[in-house]
């Protein structure tokens, strides 16, 4: 197909297929140990390394390659204290009735409810953005393609680069998380995707003993 966008040398390398099976092997022995982590220590993070994770979120595919994402990386105590107040409000109300009573007992092993402490004692929390559409400064709208599906991806990345570095994350979901926008005054085309703290786990935190699923319970072979 023919395209005015310059081109450059594919930058791949390819390896053996030994190499390539245990490379793969260990991928999933690292990405195996990451947890959900609801206890976090205070201690701190150099800024540069969420920076960095935030980098590598950034090398994600994305339709159209619009890149549609902004991660906002808050460590401000009086902002990460807003938010937790928020999120709390909204909790609240989410298990005082506004989630199903399947739902709460979907949540019982990990012993969840509307206190969410970990907003403030984690050193950062990424505010994850999904950008709806791109805005000129004269007004003018231009279309984003795929944008969730662009920023799931980018999210991925941003845990596993995470636990990567040595990092504990959260998926956090408040629900409904348009105080996020608020409290951090992003523009009317960024809607709030995920609120992710992320630091190190608290001294003798523990974690449900769940199991994932096995392999031959989530591929489907067509050999």
């Amino acid at each position: 197909m023919q395209t005015e966008q310059p081109q450059i040398p594919l930058d791949f390398l390819r390896y053996p297929d030994t190499e390539m099976l245990e490379r793969a092997k260990s991928f999933h022995a690292l990405l195996d140990r990451r947890r959900s982590v609801r206890r976090f220590s205070a201690d701190p993070v150099p800024y540069e390394v969420i920076a960095e994770v935030v980098r590598a979120a950034s090398t994600a595919p994305s339709g159209a390659h619009k890149q549609p994402w902004t991660f906002c990386v808050v460590g401000d105590p009086a902002l990460k204290r807003r938010i937790r107040e928020a999120a709390e409000a909204e909790e609240r109300i989410n298990y005082g009735g506004r989630m199903s009573e399947e739902w709460l007992e979907d949540l019982k092993p990990f012993g969840t409810d509307w206190q969410k402490p970990f907003l403030e004692t984690a050193p950062w929390l990424v505010v994850v953005f999904k950008r709806a559409y791109e805005l000129e400064p004269d007004g003018a709208k231009h279309q984003n393609y795929y944008v969730n599906e662009s920023v799931g991806l980018a999210t991925g990345l941003l845990l596993a680069a995470a636990h990567h570095a040595g990092l504990a994350t959260l998926t956090h979901t408040p629900s409904p998380m348009n105080f996020l926008s608020q409290v951090l005054g992003r523009p009317a085309n960024e809607r709030p995707f995920l609120l992710i703290p992320m630091g190190f786990p608290a001294e003798g935190c523990v974690v449900p003993d769940l199991r994932r699923k096995p392999l031959e319970e989530v591929l489907v072979p067509f050999l």
